[in-house]
């Protein structure tokens, strides 16, 4: 199974009356991320600025950008599942142009998080974004 689009998240999610069947639908996300190995949670690959151990790992091939993502929390993990979404196998380009703000806002997500989760999640993306904006592409 792999991660479905941007589009289908936001159909998805709008088909559920409640957060909490949402929250579960963004944690069975985080089950189709690719396996992230031990040796990858090194400090360099920490992201700052999370309540939660969050790493990020990446590549460049020709002109996209892969990401290997992961969390000791299972729903940052669905979180980073929904980032991955927008973000990964993408150039730069389409990284730094992709409206990450209106994406949360149309899935009425951050008004859901804890202030702190939602930090963290702004982290998330502006490392990713920082990535992009210095990636040789």
């Amino acid at each position: 199974m792999s991660l479905p689009t941007t589009e289908e998240i936001i159909e998805d999610l709008a088909f559920f009356d409640d957060w909490e069947d949402r929250y579960k639908y963004i944690i069975d996300l985080a089950k189709v991320l690719p396996p992230f190995d031990e040796s990858l949670r090194t400090d360099d690959r920490l992201v700052r600025g999370c309540q939660s151990s969050v790493w990020i790992d990446f590549t460049q091939e020709q002109e996209a950008l892969s990401f290997k993502v992961d969390s000791d929390a299972i729903i940052v993990k669905g979180l980073l599942a929904l980032v991955m979404v927008a973000f990964d196998k993408k150039s730069p380009a389409q990284i730094l142009d992709f409206d990450m703000d209106g994406f949360f806002a149309e899935l009425d997500l951050e008004s859901h998080l804890s202030p702190t989760r939602g930090n963290g999640l702004k982290a998330i993306v502006s490392k990713i974004q920082s990535i992009a904006k210095h990636s040789n592409a």
